[in-house]
């Protein structure tokens, strides 16, 4: 299920449009403060996640994917939708009417009135389905995703830690002291991107020597809790929908991790699709439109976000880096808040946003973050 995500006071709001940031408050972590350091312990200033929950008027949570997959599965019963399990879409087609066929690897199929690919940024079939084609796009570095779990304190509070170096990156964020999940994250080329036959031993090498509690933390990790991703995001879509088929999350829009918006921006579709649909009166066509035409701008935006945060942060010249240290300690915090909260409220009918958005690359000191 992978390791963990912050979940922004954006998806904070839709998760208690839902009925279900109760619970999500008892299985998270509350971070109040992102902390930015380099290779070798210098500060580089950090993000004050408790005005951004104020100036947002939502908290932020911290959870392990897992646990929020057990949350919304839980609701999902208790509405009684039916879920069904061991159903792998291979294809899907037009029948005879223009309505998609949806067919699994199992043999099943199904024609519904409407079909929602969420299947994600690697292997969409719906995505094939509508666009023609879901080729993702390698952006040129590798994360190592991770849970570490220890009978005492990880870390020393409920924060967010954020180490820089030359083409390299370890983020760690706590739920708990003792459970912290991780992205360690290298520039390499993908014909290098595959894991090695000791993937902790690789991840120690690579970050040997960074500050503590970079090596505690990966010691503290099962080597079957590691991952290895070769990191990919897709090109923005000019269609989000065909017949009766509509794209949402990652199919329509997988933005970087250092977007810290994959997540938040499902459960933004999520929101817009509920209402696009009743205000359609039962019209897809009309829903599918007005849909696309709210999400498309800032799902967008984010991705080109994301790409430009990674390329200064995976950047291995040593002046390079270093001139993107000294703007991210210089980086004015306030404004660094207000505009994270422009951005991320876009569109959303909460307390400290705006219809504005940032320009490109306003912000960017700051908003390298970890999903």
């Amino acid at each position: 299920m992978g390791a963990g995500v912050t979940l922004w006071p954006n998806a904070s709001f839709v998760l208690d449009e839902l009925g279900l940031l109760q619970d999500i408050d008892a299985i998270g972590g509350r971070p109040l403060v992102m902390h930015r350091q380099d290779a070798t312990g210098n500060a580089l200033g950090g993000l004050d996640i408790a005005l951004l929950d104020r100036t947002m008027g939502y908290p932020t949570y911290t959870v392990l994917r897992r646990h929020l997959q057990e949350v919304l599965l839980d609701h999902v019963a208790r509405a009684r939708i039916p879920v069904e399990f061991g159903h792998r879409a291979v294809n899907i087609e037009l029948d005879a009417h223009g309505r998609a066929v949806a067919h699994f690897e199992n043999g099943a199929s199904i024609r519904p009135d409407l079909l929602i690919g969420a299947d994600g940024r690697m292997n969409s079939v719906a995505r094939k389905f509508v666009a023609g084609d879901n080729t993702p796009v390698y952006q040129g570095f590798v994360n190592w995703i991770g849970v570490a779990q220890g009978q005492h304190a990880l870390v020393d509070d409920i924060s967010i830690q954020d180490f820089w170096g030359a083409g390299e990156r370890f983020g760690c964020v706590a739920i708990r002291p003792q459970l912290v999940y991780w992205a360690a994250a290298q520039a390499r080329p993908l014909s290098e991107a595959t894991p090695t036959a000791d993937i902790r031993k690789e991840v120690e090498d690579v970050f040997a020597g960074w500050p503590e509690p970079v090596a505690h933390i990966i010691r503290a990790t099962p080597e079957n809790a590691i991952r290895l991703i070769a990191v990919h995001d897709l090109e923005p879509l000019h269609t989000w929908s065909r017949a009766n088929v509509l794209l949402v999350g990652d199919a329509a829009h997988a933005p970087l991790p250092t977007s810290g918006q994959g997540a938040c921006q499902a459960l933004e579709d999520a929101w817009h699709l509920v209402r696009c649909l009743d205000g359609a009166s039962g019209r897809l066509d009309e829903a599918f439109r007005a849909f696309a035409k709210v999400r498309s701008p800032k799902t967008a935006k984010l991705a080109e976000q994301g790409r430009v945060f990674a390329r200064g942060l995976f950047a291995t010249d040593p002046e390079t880096c270093r001139m993107r240290n000294e703007r991210a300690k210089a980086s004015d915090p306030v404004r660094d808040v207000a505009v994270l909260a422009a951005g991320w409220g876009e569109g959303l009918p909460m307390p400290g946003c705006t219809d504005s958005t940032p320009a490109q690359g306003e912000g960017f000191g700051s908003l390298y973050r970890i999903e």
